[in-house]
């Protein structure tokens, strides 16, 4: 087993406020379901749910994924 070090990559990202924000950062990666809270966020792994607070961040190959707000926190400074 070794140790390793997550390399610095700049992303970017948005809090889910507004679905019409999301909307336009995902454009065709996001779904809103009639009649729920939440959005579909599709990514590389599949479908997965973001709930108002969460992140959105768009990685590195221009995929999206949803990211806790706590998690994002923790893991990412903002830079601008």
């Amino acid at each position: 087993m070794g140790r390793y070090r997550k390399k610095p990559v700049e992303i970017e990202a948005i809090q889910f406020i507004n679905s019409a924000d999301i909307h336009e950062f995902c454009r065709d990666k996001v779904r809103e379901p009639v009649g729920k809270d939440y959005l579909e966020i599709i990514t590389l792994e599949g479908i997965m749910i973001a709930q108002q607070g969460d992140y959105i961040i768009k990685g590195v190959k221009g995929e999206f994924y949803p990211c806790k707000p706590d998690i994002f926190e923790l893991t990412y400074d903002k830079i601008d």
